[in-house]
Parts: structure tokens; C-alpha cells; sequence
């Protein structure tokens, strides 16, 4: 069940990332998914929306939010 979540958060946010125009928007979207799959797994709720953040600007410059 939680596996299913998981990967329906992802995909979600995966397709919502291509409406995002700058790296701001990108960066709190990721924080958000990222604070939210750490929560869901029992992890650190910071150090999830830290990574996220990071992956949500960084996602256009390796060309996977074009």
C-alpha cells in the first residue's frame, strides 16, 4: 500500500514538474514531494525536503524537466 502511494506521488509530481517555469517553482515542488515520501516512509522530514529541493532546481539541467 505505501509502495503505491510512493509511486503515485512520484508520478504525479513527475508530470506536474514540466508546468513549472523557473527554478524556484521547481525547487519548493521537489521540497514539498521530498518532505512529503520522507514522512510517508518514516524518515527525516528536513533531510527529505532538502534532497527534494536540490532535485526539483537541478532537474532542468540535466534536461529531465524539459
Amino acid at each position: 500500500m505505501q509502495f503505491k502511494s510512493l509511486a503515485l506521488l512520484a508520478a504525479l509530481v513527475t508530470s506536474l514538474s514540466g508546468c513549472l517555469d523557473n527554478d524556484l517553482e521547481r525547487g519548493a515542488a521537489g521540497a514539498a514531494a521530498g518532505a512529503v515520501i520522507a514522512d510517508v516512509t518514516d524518515g527525516n522530514v528536513l533531510t527529505g525536503a532538502v534532497i527534494g529541493g536540490a532535485a526539483g532546481v537541478l532537474c532542468d539541467d540535466v534536461g529531465v524537466c524539459e
